[in-house]
């Protein structure tokens, strides 16, 4: 063989090992040097599933990467891989965040132990957010989870830096396994390491708490170890030019199953968002658990008035990813070593990532939420009636949300639409199929909160604002209302208030004379209106925010209604009314409330007065929007005026002319015992 065919034969080889390193991803073309995979950085990748920021469980990511979500990149300091989340994507499980992070195949019991540690750097976290929710601007970077149980989280490791800022904080919180069957209750208690614990935060959206002074700066190395014997889990976090910090926490032995030992911290920032469960005793004993490690971005774009902890309302561009990356809105963290020891008597994770695979694109049916919609019909704000609940939603009116703690299902209806006949109002709104006379009775509950009524209208009308949210009907005569539980906000004002009204049921044929009177609840009552269209009238001290949890009984028995009304927060209250008996028989028993509000505008009738008494009624929940497009010169107290872009649903929901309100819980059945 001479020189020259050698020198032929030498090139064609070095060509197809070129050829070979660019077909298996170890070459950046574009750069011309040798690119790393994510198995080759760390490599013991194949003692974990990678999750995505769209979802997906690619499984143990061994000669795997994704330029969007993970990847390598190397500096100075070495070769890293790249864990990238956006602020929205698909989620994983129940989960209101975006991950793309490592989650250990094994599982095992926190007698036997396990040990993970890493070496890792914040590279960034979202641009947008609120100042005033403990999770906006943050990412969790290393976690201990439970596959059992309430899949709760005995370890989780933040990281957090408010805009303008140059140091962050570096926090890890316990969370309670909570006691009972209901985790709603469930909370974190947060341990500082460098700068502030979790529950420092704004006064207002862009009002950010002064910067830590032993904080850590993006891009700045950290090192952990997470070492649970025992039951014990023992924590060192290192990071150069910092002091090394130490912690220990019992997971087998709760330290928060008693009320009074619940630290301040928490009552301070959970217990006012309904977040105020005890531990079972035990903690997390007898539960699997398994490491995790990666980028679980915190921020995400859900409304704030939805959890005040955990839902950031930041920025995400409709859940674009390039517009997300493009404009900081997404977290970033680089791993440059990573270790894990499993002892022989851990076991297999795979019912963990069964049932959390895809779980989040599953239907949850509203049925599934509340057990007694059988005994509901329904009618939606596109004039739809459904007959048969069970396992039905429809994703513009009727369908099921998770707020961070607990799912609900979500009444949702626009300004205009089509209606039920006789009414200017659309309706998501669920229908008593049983009826019954007010001699009978029945009984209604629910709990709900309000996440949103319609920002236009006009303020001297009294039904601007303001959704309904229960209901007694009247199926006979004239069809009349006994019961109105209504929940209102003016815009531009943090609290709305609750109040109820009572319809008379008009004495003769002519129903047009009917008004209502109406009780405060909780801040106003239905006639404190503004003096012109856009004056509003003071904001209630003692209302209700909209995402603000609250609970009505309504018991109708023998003919006297029995109400009672239940916030955290609020004092309690309770009503009575007759319903076959009237007050209301002659002009001058009509209150003064409803002369200023009714009389001026024609509706001044007296009521028969046996009421209700002997006609058939049912109850109604969910969301029956007061607020409409028409003109207020037709009637002063029902015709809004707001906007309602022709009647387009889609527009109406962009642009806040709509009502939504979500429910948790509902009871329904026969009359009970007054207490």
């Amino acid at each position: 063989m001479n020189d020259k065919t050698r020198q032929q034969k030498s090139k064609l080889f070095q060509f197809l090992i070129l050829l070979s390193l660019l077909f298996y991803g170890c070459i950046d073309s574009s750069k011309g040097v040798q690119k790393l995979l994510p198995s080759q950085v760390v490599p013991i990748l194949q003692h974990w599933n990678l999750i995505l920021g769209n979802g997906t469980n690619v499984g143990q990511p061994i000669d795997f990467e994704d330029k969007d979500y993970f990847y390598t990149e190397s500096d100075q300091n070495g070769d890293w891989i790249v864990f990238k989340s956006p602020n929205a994507g698909n989620t994983h499980g129940t989960s209101n965040n975006i991950r793309t992070e490592l989650a250990q195949l094994k599982k095992w019991d926190a007698t036997v132990g396990g040990k993970m540690t890493a070496t890792l750097k914040v590279q960034n976290v979202s641009s947008t957010g609120d100042a005033r929710i403990p999770a906006s601007y943050s990412v969790v970077i290393g976690q201990i989870h439970s596959a059992d149980g309430h899949e709760n989280e005995p370890f989780k490791l933040f990281y957090k830096k408010f805009p303008e800022h140059e140091k962050g904080s570096v926090f890890w919180n316990y969370e309670i396994n909570t006691a009972g069957d209901d985790n709603s209750g469930r909370w974190d208690y947060s341990y500082p390491i460098w700068g502030y614990d979790f529950s420092v935060v704004g006064a207002k959206k862009d009002g950010y708490p002064a910067e830590p002074k032993d904080g850590i700066k993006l891009g700045e190395e950290i090192s952990y170890v997470v070492d649970v014997k025992d039951g014990v889990m023992n924590l060192t976090f290192m990071s150069d030019g910092h002091e090394t910090k130490r912690f220990t926490k019992n997971l087998v032995q709760s330290d928060y199953a008693k009320l009074e030992n619940v630290p301040s911290q928490v009552k301070d920032l959970f217990f006012s968002v309904g977040q105020d469960g005890l531990e079972r005793e035990g903690a997390y004993t007898g539960e699997g658990l398994f490491f995790k490690l990666g980028s679980y971005n915190q921020t995400n774009g859900k409304d704030p008035a939805v959890n005040r902890i955990w839902c950031s309302g930041a920025d995400t561009h409709g859940g674009d990813l390039k517009a997300q990356y493009a404009d900081g809105n997404y977290a970033e963290v680089w791993l440059k070593e990573a270790a894990l020891e499993i002892s022989d008597k851990s076991i297999s994770n795979e019912g963990y990532f069964r049932a959390n695979d895809g779980l989040s694109k599953k239907t949850v049916y509203p049925s599934e939420v509340i057990s007694s919609l059988d005994k509901f019909k329904i009618l939606m704000g596109n004039g739809t009636s459904v007959e048969d609940l069970v396992n039905f939603e429809h994703k513009d009116f009727f369908y099921t949300v998770i707020d961070g703690t607990r799912r609900w299902v979500v009444y949702k209806t626009p300004n205009s639409g089509v209606t039920s006949k006789n009414s200017s109002n659309t309706r998501t709104e669920l229908h008593e199929k049983r009826e019954w006379t007010p001699e009978e009775g029945g009984f209604l509950s629910g709990t709900c909160k309000v996440m949103h009524v319609s920002t236009s209208g006009d303020a001297r009308v009294a039904a601007s604002y303001s959704t309904v949210v229960g209901q007694i009907h009247s199926g006979e005569g004239h069809e009349n209302e006994p019961l109105k539980i209504f929940y209102k906000k003016f815009p531009g004002q943090d609290k709305g208030s609750v109040f109820w009204n009572y319809e008379i049921n008009t004495a003769g044929e002519d129903n047009s004379g009917r008004w209502d009177y109406s009780t405060a609840v909780w801040g106003h009552d239905m006639a404190v209106v503004g003096k012109t269209k856009d004056d509003f009238p003071v904001e209630p001290e003692d209302g209700i925010k909209l995402g603000e949890e609250f609970s009505y009984e309504v018991n109708v028995n023998q003919g006297i209604m029995y109400l009672k009304f239940m916030s955290d927060g609020h004092a309690t209250k309770t009503f009575t009314k007759n319903l076959i008996q009237s007050e209301y028989v002659d002009k001058k028993s009509i209150p003064e409330q409803v002369q200023k509000l009714f009389v001026p505008i024609g509706q001044d009738g007296v009521e028969r007065p046996e009421a209700y008494a002997g006609e058939l009624n049912y109850y109604k929940q969910g969301a029956y929007n007061q607020t409409n497009g028409k003109a207020p010169e037709k009637n002063m107290v029902w015709c809004s005026g707001a906007e309602t872009y022709g009647g387009d649903i889609a527009k109406q929901y962009q642009n806040g002319s709509y009502t939504e309100v979500w429910f948790r819980d509902t009871q329904i059945g026969p009359a009970m015992v007054p207490e």
